[in-house]
């Protein structure tokens, strides 16, 4: 199960600023990056909130289920914000780059004012005992 789990929190984002209330665009360009990264999208759901007082339109969370594990989207159009996660395994493939590349992409989208990445390696335990 070695991977690797990408996150960035973007800040004052406001090239794109449809995109973090149109659930359906935001789709459509993140299929279209996973695709572009060589991962291999599964199954998505993108969900559209409805607008908080005094504001146009709500954010949108999605998901894209990988076959190599998933891309996460949060968008908060209030606060020009967006977190993302990209989270691969390894197992039959070294998958890092190609979740870089994603997570790149997506944040490029955005181009935020700040972002703040972080990477997590995960599986890093080595094999499990199975009588544990």
């Amino acid at each position: 199960m070695n991977g690797v789990h990408l996150t960035a929190d973007l800040a004052g984002c406001k090239t794109n600023h449809s995109l973090m209330t149109d659930a359906e665009k935001l789709r459509e360009i993140c299929i279209e990056l996973v695709a572009i990264s060589g991962l291999t999208a599964v199954h998505d759901l993108f969900y559209q909130f409805e607008p908080a007082a005094n504001e146009d339109a709500g954010g949108v969370t999605g998901t894209v289920l990988l076959a190599e594990s998933h891309l996460a989207i949060h968008t908060w159009p209030e606060l020009s914000a967006v977190t993302l996660d990209v989270y691969v395994c390894n197992f039959s493939t070294d998958n890092r780059s190609k979740a870089q590349q994603l997570l790149e992409g997506v944040i490029s989208l955005f181009q935020p004012a700040s972002a703040l990445r972080q990477q997590i390696k995960r599986g890093s335990m080595g094999v499990i005992n199975k009588a544990a």
